[in-house]
């Protein structure tokens, strides 16, 4: 249920079709029951947000995927960019990519001092290390950008406070940087939500908008800063990656304990999960792809899924009550503080890498049928 605004123009015949089947619709604008907003591409077009930002330069601190992804999709729509990077790998990546030394590549004090619109995408970790770096810099008038609120919702422990006299916004694409820039050379986009987390100038929401669409974004979907922080925490530890490594453990193991060869394990828990089911669920939705399975496998489904899910509902809860009371912040920035944090993080991935299951996945995957 939800509120759309989109252009009457491209959306008009899917707006049509979905008034069929809930009457709160209403046309170009409606609020339907959840009042929740979307915002479309063609409701900010290209042009309408270099009219929004015309004068103002852009400077992204960080040149990690997302700052990547974001800065050079910026550049290729045609704003006012710059890059604030560090001396080291990302300042000679953001070379090989064109950025121009002195002009739009600045040592990060040079490039917040310079920038109308400061986006801040070091790591959380890094954010609250530089940020009494940045705080001369965010002068009346101007724009701090954020693309995940961390710092700004647990500020207790983060020190993260901007000045008042700022406008403070937060676009968060749903994915990586790679997927942000990839979907932006394909022609596509990928979806972000956003927040007006501090409206100093009264046009914060237009800024957020130009800037949102100007990385490519496809649609926005509105948040609060503090939401966006807990769905994106859960989201992270449990379906998007930690519950999913989880589950692809389980039952690999389960296969394997019960004399399957580690080539079966593999293919039936993630080779046929990542190729060939997930992508049609993406396309398809869920309820297509168990009316177009086999009847063996589609009854099993239904009769298993609501047991899953009361199984893991709990879990999952679990995680977002710490997310939630601030304990994943303090286990996050005491984990990444300690010194010895990467040195201890590449045993941990090593050893997910060489197991079984991930070992068996490489040599597999050679075996994929090329095109």
């Amino acid at each position: 249920m939800l509120r759309a605004v989109v252009s009457q123009t491209k959306y008009k015949s899917a707006l049509n079709r979905i008034s069929n089947r809930v009457s709160h619709f209403r046309s170009f604008s409606a609020t339907i029951q959840s009042g929740e907003t979307i915002v479309q591409r063609s409701d900010y077009p290209i042009d309408e947000c270099k009219r929004i930002l015309e004068g103002r330069k852009i400077a992204v601190l960080g040149y990690g995927p997302q700052g990547r992804g974001q800065a050079l999709n910026l550049r290729d729509n045609g704003f006012d960019v710059c890059v604030g990077v560090r001396q080291g790998n990302s300042w000679d990546k953001a070379k090989e990519d064109g950025w121009e030394e002195g002009t739009s590549l600045l040592p990060m004090n040079v490039a917040a001092k310079e920038g109308n619109i400061i986006q801040y995408l070091l790591s959380d970790a890094a954010q609250i290390q530089w940020w009494q770096n940045l705080v001369p810099h965010l002068t009346d008038g101007k724009t701090l950008y954020f693309s995940h609120g961390f710092g700004l919702t647990f500020q207790n422990e983060t020190r993260i406070v901007p000045p008042k006299d700022v406008d403070v916004v937060v676009v968060a694409p749903k994915g990586s940087g790679l997927t942000v820039r990839t979907h932006f050379l394909e022609g596509r986009g990928i979806n972000s939500s956003f927040a007006i987390h501090q409206d100093a100038s009264g046009k914060a929401k237009d800024t957020c908008m130009a800037l949102a669409f100007g990385i490519g974004t496809g649609h926005a979907f509105e948040t609060t800063t503090e939401k966006e922080v807990y769905s994106d925490l859960t989201g992270e530890r449990c379906v998007l990656m930690g519950m999913i490594q989880g589950a692809f453990a389980a039952q690999y193991k389960v296969l394997r304990d019960n004399g399957h060869s580690p080539s079966e394990a593999y293919n039936e828990t993630v080779e046929e999960a990542l190729e060939s089911l997930y992508p049609l669920i993406s396309e398809k939705g869920m309820d297509w792809m168990f009316a177009n399975c086999s009847t063996t496998a589609q009854r099993g489904a239904l009769d298993w899924a609501p047991k899953f899910e009361a199984a893991i509902y709990p879990v999952i809860q679990e995680c977002y009550n710490n997310v939630k009371n601030g304990n994943e912040t303090r286990r996050s920035i005491e984990a990444n503080s300690d010194p010895a944090y990467r040195e201890k993080l590449e045993k941990e991935l090593i050893d997910i890498r060489d197991s079984e299951l991930w070992t068996v996945a490489r040599e597999l995957r050679e075996f994929r049928p090329k095109p």
